[in-house]
C-alpha cells in the first residue's frame, strides 16, 4: 500500500509468495520482503519505504535482473493479484517464479537448504495447467540450469518429479554437483559462497586475516559455473573456479581503484575550500 501511494506497483517473490504454497503455515520462515519495481521507480520506492518507514524488513530490487533473466514488465505482464486479508499483492506467474527460485539458488552456489525447499514445493504444488516451455524457456543453457536445480530437489529432498517432462533428464545430474551443494551447507553461514563477511580491505590492515578472507571469497562450483555461463556438464569446476576468482578479484580492484580516486578528488577539493 505504501509503494502504490506513490505510484509504484511492486511485485512479491520469494519468502511470502512461496511460502504460502507449503503444506502448513510457519514451515517457511522469512526474513524480509523481496520486493522488484521498475527500474525507473526504484528511486522512488526507496524514498518512500525511508521516508515512511515499514513494519517489515524490505528487499527492495531495481527490475528483476538480480533474480533471474526476464525483465521486469514479463514478469508483470504474466503476474497474478493475490488477496492477504484486505490487500491484494502481486506474485510472478508460477512458472515465472519456479524458474526465478532456481536460477536465484544457483547464482547463489546453492548455499542455502531452504531455497531448495522452496524448488521442492513449487514443484510439487504446481498446478494442473503448469506451462513447463515457458519457465524453462528458449535459452538452452538456462533450462539446464533450471533443470539440475530441481534435480536437485529430487536428488537431495525426494522432491517428485515423476509426473515432469524432465524428470529423465533431472534425474542425471553432474557427479559434482550434489556434493558441492552439500559441502556448501555443512560450512558456517561466513565461508559459504556469497555468505555475509567483512570487506577485504578490513583486511589488509590485519595481513593474518588476509588468507580467511581470500578462501571466504573462493566461488564453490555451482556459482563459478553460473559466472561464466558454462553447462553444468562432468568436466572439471576447478578451471572454472580459478577463472570467476580472478574474473570477480580484477573486478573489485577496479571498484577500489574508482573509489579511492574519487575520496582522492574529494580530499583535493576540500583543501582548496579551505585555501580559499
Amino acid at each position: 500500500m505504501l509503494l502504490r501511494s506513490a505510484g509504484v506497483e511492486p511485485l512479491l517473490v520469494k519468502g511470502w509468495a512461496i511460502a504460502r504454497h507449503y503444506p502448513e503455515p510457519g514451515l517457511r520462515p522469512f526474513g524480509d520482503l523481496d520486493l522488484c519495481v521498475r527500474p525507473q521507480d526504484y528511486e522512488a520506492a526507496q524514498l518512500t519505504l525511508d521516508a515512511t518507514g515499514c513494519a517489515y524488513p524490505v528487499d527492495l530490487h531495481c527490475g528483476a535482473d538480480t533474480l533471474g533473466d526476464r525483465s521486469f514488465e514479463e514478469l508483470l505482464e504474466r503476474s497474478t493479484l493475490v488477496r492477504i486479508d484486505d490487500v491484494e499483492i502481486r506474485v510472478p506467474a508460477p512458472e515465472d517464479h519456479l524458474r526465478i527460485l532456481c536460477l536465484h539458488l544457483l547464482r547463489h552456489g546453492g548455499v542455502r537448504p531452504l531455497w531448495l525447499c522452496d524448488i521442492a514445493v513449487a514443484v510439487e504444488r504446481r498446478s494442473p495447467g503448469f506451462d513447463w516451455h515457458l519457465c524453462l524457456g528458449e535459452d538452452p543453457r538456462r533450462a539446464e540450469w533450471v533443470t539440475c536445480a530441481i534435480g536437485l530437489a529430487h536428488r537431495l529432498l525426494g522432491a517428485a518429479i515423476d509426473d515432469t517432462p524432465l524428470a529423465s533428464q533431472a534425474r542425471h545430474l553432474p557427479a559434482w554437483l550434489a556434493p558441492a551443494v552439500l559441502r556448501g551447507w555443512s560450512e558456517p553461514l561466513g565461508h559459504r559462497a556469497g555468505g555475509p563477511y567483512e570487506a577485504i580491505s578490513e583486511s589488509f590492515r590485519r595481513p593474518w586475516k588476509l588468507a580467511e578472507a581470500l578462501r571466504e571469497r573462493w566461488p564453490n562450483p555451482i556459482r563459478a559455473s553460473v559466472d561464466l555461463r558454462a553447462p553444468f556438464n562432468a568436466f572439471p569446476r576447478l578451471p572454472l573456479q580459478l577463472a570467476s576468482y580472478f574474473s570477480r578479484s580484477a573486478q573489485y580492484a577496479k571498484r577500489l581503484a574508482v573509489t579511492g580516486l574519487a575520496t582522492r578528488e574529494n580530499r583535493a577539493t576540500e583543501s582548496k575550500r579551505h585555501v580559499t
